[in-house]
């Protein structure tokens, strides 16, 4: 069983974010919360039977905006309602400006193995105009903290393509970034949604951003320069040393079963996948009352089960196994699929290689065309 836990809080709100989040919650409101999380654990485990955890996942908000005692319990209230499997992977998302030695030390002890970062970049400017609650120094402590505090599977996150960046700057935020040694790097390209800050302002004309081809330079760069030093490129945004994949997040590219606590979280369980309630009021109160606090259930069709694990799948570089699609939906993937597939093969942006589908060079950038086909 794979375990996504959402905890929505953060210092403030990212100019950028469109992630269901609370700044500065008061300490009664996220107590409220953690209790409603407990109960949520136990309704799920007895409901759904989930079996032992293989991978947690604590992303958010800002777990780390949470007092360390708040973690370390969840933790342990995780290992009593579910249990962990041998060797479990425990994620716990954080910014560097809410840790500090004693709570990363913390948090190791109780069993958390992998620091997910939020760096996003090495430049003052850039970390205050995203709304960012750190600064370049803060990342470089966080990470020399963690080090000390026993943990050897960091990741960075990185952003690109953000309003006043430049070439220059990205390649000093690689620079930065790899000289620090993290274990993985996750690299996106910024999104805009439009009921942010910077959406807002976009779409008024009054924020620029680097032109698109900027942009993929920007990409290219990464990925040649990450690559270069021995990392693997193993999904469209990630980045790993040998043994290091977040193996998490292959649950969500494999199309595997996941389930999601907490306000907004996603489930994929069989046939449905659902999200709980998103307002912390709404998701207590059901919670509270005794429900399951899931918003909405879709069931998966076969059909749309076989196009998830498509579109999914072609995030990985290594792509989508035909064995493996063959013996899961009992058809062949290249017939079942022919005709959506026939463009982006003439147009070379997938190909079929040692048994697996997957996108080329070429298609990496135009991921999202070749996506659209099966979605």
């Amino acid at each position: 069983m794979n375990l996504y836990i959402h905890l929505p809080f953060c210092l403030r709100k990212c100019n950028y974010c469109d992630f269901i989040s609370f700044p500065a919650v008061p300490p009664p409101v996220t107590a409220r919360y953690l209790k409603a999380l407990g109960r949520e654990m136990e309704m799920a485990a007895y409901a759904l039977r989930p079996g032992k955890a293989a991978t947690v996942y604590f992303g958010g908000g800002t777990p780390t905006y949470l007092a360390a005692s708040d973690l370390v319990g969840l933790v342990a209230r995780v290992k009593d309602v579910f249990g962990l499997q041998g060797g479990a992977e425990i994620t716990v998302e954080a910014n560097p400006g809410t840790l500090t030695l004693e709570k990363l030390r913390n948090l190791r002890e109780v069993g958390v193995n992998r620091l997910s970062l939020g760096a996003q970049a090495f430049k003052e400017g850039l970390l205050r105009a995203m709304g960012r609650a750190h600064g370049v120094g803060d990342i470089y402590e966080a990470f020399t903290w963690a080090r000390r505090a026993g943990f050897a599977n960091i990741n960075l996150d990185l952003i690109y393509g953000l309003p006043g960046q430049s070439s220059e700057d990205w390649e000093d935020t690689l620079d930065r970034a790899l000289e620090l040694e993290p274990e993985h790097l996750s690299v996106y390209g910024l999104e805009l949604a439009p009921d942010t800050p910077w959406g807002r302002s976009y779409s008024q004309g009054r924020l620029a951003l680097p032109d698109e081809q900027e942009v993929v330079d920007m990409y290219w760069r990464a990925r040649e320069k990450i690559r270069g030093v021995g990392y693997e490129h193993y999904e469209i945004s990630n980045f790993a040393r040998p043994g290091f994949q977040c193996r998490h997040n292959l649950t969500y590219w494999e199309n595997r079963p996941y389930l999601g606590l907490g306000a907004g979280a996603a489930s994929h369980w069989g046939n449905r996948r659902w999200q709980n309630l998103s307002y912390l009021e709404s998701y207590c109160g059901a919670v509270e009352e005794g429900h399951l606090p899931a918003a909405e259930v879709e069931i998966l069709t076969p059909e749309r089960q076989r196009g998830d694990t498509l579109f999914l799948g072609l995030r990985l570089l290594r792509g989508v196994s035909l064995k493996e699609y063959a013996e899961r939906f009992g058809e062949d993937l290249l017939e079942g699929y022919g005709r959506e597939l026939e463009r982006p093969f003439d147009l070379g942006l997938i190909t079929v290689e040692r048994g697996f589908l997957r996108l080329t060079d070429k298609g990496l950038p135009l991921a999202n065309e070749v996506f659209a086909a099966f979605v």
